[in-house]
């Protein structure tokens, strides 16, 4: 007599387990961000960065970074400048650029979502939750600025200065 075992695979509905409920940023949005702060922090100076000067700072793999910037670059966020001392540049203040242009620069506008397959009022609250969920964030993202971002960081890192002194 052999024992048998039985796998119950549970299938969630439509809409629980959906990717997009995912508030979190990609890894390929993530690193485009952590790029235009370098890239920020570099334009008042009018500064110029080179894709390997922003990938070794910040362990991005150089190939990665490089179809990233240009994702930006066509976007209308980045220009690039040809030339020994070429590179990457912002086309426009940190004040002046959007997470929400980013991310949808990088992201793209996202799919539309589907409705519950079951219109039950159970599924029917879950989804408004979620509308909700999505208007909130981009409310956040339409309303922070690369230039917030910039300050955050820099306040973080002077609070760390301030610690280990």
């Amino acid at each position: 007599m052999g024992i048998a075992i039985i796998v119950v695979k549970r299938v969630r509905p439509p809409g629980l387990c959906d990717p997009q409920l995912n508030v979190a940023f990609s890894s390929k949005t993530d690193y485009g961000l952590v790029a235009l702060i370098e890239l920020g922090s570099a334009y008042p100076s009018g500064g110029v960065m080179q894709v390997a000067e922003i990938a070794a700072r910040q362990s991005i793999p150089d190939r990665y970074l490089e179809q990233m910037l240009a994702t930006l670059r066509r976007g209308g966020i980045l220009r690039s400048i040809r030339g020994p001392k070429g590179g990457y540049q912002l086309m426009r203040a940190p004040a002046e650029v959007l997470i929400a242009d980013v991310v949808i620069c990088l992201e793209g506008e996202g799919a539309p979502k589907d409705t519950p397959t079951r219109p039950t009022p159970e599924f029917q609250v879950l989804l408004e939750l979620d509308q909700q969920l999505q208007a909130a964030r981009q409310g956040l993202l339409k309303s922070t600025s690369l230039q917030d971002l910039i300050d955050r960081r820099d306040a973080q890192s002077q609070e760390q200065a301030m610690y280990f002194i």
